[in-house]
C-alpha cells in the first residue's frame, strides 16, 4: 500500500529533498573533472588511466540500479536508501585516501554502486506520490535541480581543486552524502510499505525486470527516451573536441558554452511545466520529439553543407537540448506510470536502459577523428530519428494494450 498520508506540509521542501538526490550522481561525476591533471601529477599517471574512474562509475551506475529496484520494492524507500548513502559515503572517503589510480578506479565504482540508489529512489518516490501528469510536473522541477549539476559542479571543482587539492573534492561528495542520509532520515517520508512478497532471488528478480520491460508501454516510452537522450551524451563526449578543438576556444569560453547549451535543457523543462496545463503529457512528448528530429535534420545538412560557424553551432546545440525538457519529463512520467507496485524496479530498469544506450553512443563518438561537425551531428541527430521511430511503431501497442486486445 502507498502511503501517501505521509507526505509532508510543504510540497517544495520534498522536491527539493528528491531533487538534491539525483543531482548526486551528476555531481559525483562533473565535479572532478577540472582536476584531472592534478589527480594525474599526484598519482604519477596518465589523464587517461584518471578518466577509467569515470567509465567505472558509469559501470557502477548502470549495475547498481538493477540492484536497488528490488530493494526499494521489498524494503520500502528509505532502507536501502541509507545502506547506499553510508556505501556512498565510505567510498568517497575512500577515494580520498586512493594512493594510485587503479585505487581511485575501485573506489569509484563502489562510490557509484552506493550513490545510484539516490536515483532510483527519487524517480520511484515521484511516482509513489502523485499521477502521471503531475509526475511530469514533478520531474520538471527535479530536472531544474538536476540541470544546475553541470553548471555548478566544474566550477565549485574547479576552485576546491586549486585551493585546497583533489582530495577536497571527495571530502565534500562525503558530506553531501551524509547530509542527504540526515534529510531522508529526519525528512523524507516513507511512500511505499515493504512487500515481503517481491523475491531477492536472482531468478525471481531476473523474471519480474522481463515482466516489466515486456509492458508495451515501459519499452515504448523506456527505449524512445534513453535512445533520444543518448544524444545527450554523444553531446557531452564530443563537445570537447568540437570547441576546443575544432574551434579553438580556450578552456573559460569552453565553461561558458556549457553553462549555455545545459541552460536551454532548464529552461524548456519548466516550460514544460506550464504547458502542461493545458496538453496532455503524450501530446507534448510527441512535439518535443519531433522538432528534435528536424533541428537534428537541419543541424547535420547544415554541417555538412559548412553553414555553421561557432556561435551558430552553440545556437543549435542549445536548440537541440532544449527539447530534452519536453522529452525526457513526459517519457519518464509515461514510463512509471503502469507501475504502482514495482516502481522501484520499474525506476530501475528504466535507468539502467537511459545509462547503456547513452554509453554506447558516446563510445561511437571514439569511433571519429573529429575535423568536422558531421560525425558527431550526425549521431545526434539519428538518436531522436531513432527514438521517434520507437514511439510512432510503440504507440499503438500502447492502446492496444489498454483495450484489452
Amino acid at each position: 500500500m502507498i502511503q501517501t498520508t505521509a507526505v509532508p506540509r510543504s510540497k517544495s521542501f520534498l522536491i527539493l529533498i528528491l531533487g538534491l538526490m539525483t543531482a548526486v550522481s551528476p555531481f559525483s561525476i562533473d565535479m572532478y573533472l577540472p582536476a584531472f591533471s592534478q589527480m594525474a601529477k599526484e598519482l604519477d599517471t596518465t589523464v587517461a588511466q584518471i578518466s577509467l574512474s569515470l567509465s567505472s562509475y558509469f559501470v557502477g551506475i548502470a549495475l547498481g540500479q538493477l540492484v536497488y529496484g528490488p530493494l526499494l520494492d521489498r524494503f520500502g524507500r528509505k532502507k536501502p536508501l541509507y545502506v547506499g548513502f553510508l556505501i556512498y559515503i565510505f567510498a568517497s572517503l575512500g577515494c580520498v585516501a586512493a594512493g594510485s589510480a587503479d585505487a581511485l578506479i575501485v573506489w569509484r565504482l563502489v562510490q557509484a554502486l552506493g550513490g545510484c540508489a539516490a536515483g532510483v529512489a527519487s524517480m520511484a518516490m515521484v511516482r509513489d506520490l502523485f499521477d502521471p501528469k503531475e509526475s511530469a510536473k514533478i520531474f520538471s522541477l527535479l530536472i531544474l535541480i538536476l540541470g544546475a549539476s553541470p553548471l555548478l559542479a566544474p566550477t565549485i571543482g574547479g576552485y576546491l581543486a586549486v585551493a585546497f587539492g583533489w582530495h577536497s573534492l571527495f571530502v565534500v561528495l562525503a558530506a553531501m552524502g551524509l547530509f542527504l542520509l540526515l534529510a531522508v532520515r529526519f525528512f523524507l517520508p516513507e511512500t511505499h510499505e515493504p512487500d515481503l512478497s517481491v523475491s531477492l532471488k536472482p531468478g525471481p528478480i531476473a523474471k519480474s525486470f522481463l515482466e516489466i520491460l515486456k509492458h508495451p508501454q515501459f519499452f515504448t516510452y523506456s527505449f524512445t527516451m534513453s535512445i533520444a537522450f543518448s544524444g545527450l551524451f554523444v553531446y557531452l563526449a564530443g563537445s570537447p573536441s568540437i570547441f576546443l578543438g575544432f574551434y579553438g576556444v580556450d578552456g573559460t569560453t569552453y565553461g561558458w558554452i556549457f553553462a549555455i547549451v545545459a541552460s536551454g535543457f532548464i529552461l524548456s523543462s519548466q516550460l514544460n511545466v506550464v504547458i502542461l496545463k493545458r496538453f496532455s503529457n503524450q501530446r507534448v512528448l510527441w512535439a518535443g520529439l519531433s522538432a528534435q528530429v528536424v533541428i537534428g535534420l537541419i543541424f547535420l545538412l547544415g554541417s555538412l553543407s559548412g553553414w555553421f560557424g561557432l556561435y551558430s553551432t552553440v545556437g543549435m546545440f542549445f536548440l537541440y537540448l532544449s527539447c530534452f525538457g519536453f522529452v525526457n519529463p513526459n517519457a519518464t512520467a509515461m514510463v512509471l506510470a503502469p507501475f504502482p507496485k514495482s516502481a522501484g524496479r520499474a525506476s530501475a530498469m528504466m535507468g539502467f536502459l537511459q545509462m547503456s544506450c547513452g554509453a554506447i553512443a558516446s563510445m561511437m563518438v571514439g569511433i571519429f577523428e573529429i575535423r568536422s561537425l558531421a560525425p558527431v551531428v550526425g549521431i545526434v541527430a539519428g538518436t531522436s530519428a531513432m527514438g521517434l521511430l520507437i514511439l510512432a511503431v510503440g504507440t499503438p501497442l500502447i492502446h492496444r494494450r489498454r483495450r484489452g486486445h
